[in-house]
């Protein structure tokens, strides 16, 4: 026998409307989840799509309808927790709208983003929600994806094209926590985590920053400290805070993995937070009330952030010729027990 008479012959949608007497149209649309099909016809044509183990050619079904059932979602770093409840609420919204989500992480590389999207591009997305990675080039990424394809992006902003924004309130939300500390009796207080040439950076530092100076305490070049927004990294940069900042009492975290490892960081040295140190972060992951001790942070509500930029996607998608928008999705102060007693 020949391979090519071996080789076993796609089942096709004739096939399965024949094998359970039903229109090639009602099988199509089971396949795009109708919901004008009976339950009982419906229940015959997935039993019959299973007995000939039929494969669902979304690909070329796009090409037909010139539409798309897909949205392609890439972070810059999946092992934050912050970005997974912001995926799942993506994912949510997205899934109420009959769209499946394409999931590609970064790892903060623009080489790798640059990849994940072009692969990603191939499946024709519907639109692309986009957290970038640092130092993104805006002008590469827009002639990466077209200027077709419709585009939201979360976060940190980028030039080189009028994209819709989803921005948290960086700014308002660093100047709520130092405040906060502030208000405790802290006087030197720290930025830590983070790099300065990212926007979101750039903007919590400039939050600290004027609260700092509204209560008359102009900050020491050494009391902003960088590092990358991980834990690990965070961790291991303690040892430069207190080499920069050698009398500091508290800090205001860009995150709040930032803020877990500077509190492994503090532990290692022997100082206990929120007893000796006073530390805020920035996202309120859900671990924040359940850390030791439970962490002082800004809420931002990422399943909500996430369920917002799916829905700010989904809009643009169906009218993509609405002028670009930026929102900014609220932030508010959660105090727990991270930052301890009024100083002395």
């Amino acid at each position: 026998m020949t391979a090519s008479k071996s080789r076993r012959k796609a089942v096709t949608v004739t096939d399965i409307a024949k094998g359970c007497g039903v229109s090639r149209a009602t099988v199509s649309l089971v396949l795009r989840g109708s919901p004008l099909v009976h339950a009982d016809t419906r229940a015959r044509v997935e039993a019959e799509l299973k007995r000939q183990r039929y494969v669902y050619n979304r690909a070329a079904a796009n090409l037909r309808r010139q539409t798309s059932s897909s949205v392609a979602l890439v972070i810059n770093d999946l092992s934050n927790p912050f970005f997974a409840e912001f995926a799942a609420g993506v994912d949510e919204a997205l899934g109420e709208g009959r769209y499946v989500t394409l999931l590609g992480s970064t790892a903060e590389s623009p080489e790798r983003q640059e990849a994940v999207l072009a692969s990603l591009v191939e499946h024709a997305p519907a639109g692309i929600i986009l957290s970038p990675a640092e130092h993104s080039d805006g002008a590469v990424l827009l002639r990466l994806i077209g200027a077709r394809t419709p585009v939201l992006v979360f976060n940190r902003e980028l030039a080189g094209h009028d994209w819709d924004f989803l921005a948290l309130d960086n700014e308002r939300g660093a100047c709520l926590a130092t405040e906060h500390l502030i208000g405790l009796g802290h006087r030197r207080i720290a930025f830590f985590g983070g790099h300065a040439d990212s926007s979101s950076c750039r903007q919590r530092r400039e939050g600290y920053l004027a609260a700092m100076r509204e209560a008359g305490i102009e900050p020491e070049a050494g009391w902003l400290v960088e590092s990358s927004p991980t834990r690990v990294d965070a961790a291991a940069r303690t040892a430069e805070l207190f080499e920069r900042a050698p009398d500091a009492s508290a800090a205001v975290c860009y995150n709040d993995n930032v803020a877990f490892g500077l509190m492994l960081g503090l532990r290692a040295r022997g100082v206990r937070p929120g007893t000796e140190f006073a530390v805020t972060g920035f996202d309120d992951i859900s671990e924040a009330a359940l850390s030791t001790p439970p962490l002082t942070t800004l809420s931002v509500q990422p399943r909500a952030c996430g369920r917002r930029a799916a829905e700010m996607l989904l809009e643009r998608v169906h009218d993509p010729d609405a002028p670009p928008r930026r929102t900014v999705a609220p932030v508010s102060l959660v105090v727990r027990g991270s930052c301890g007693e009024p100083q002395p």
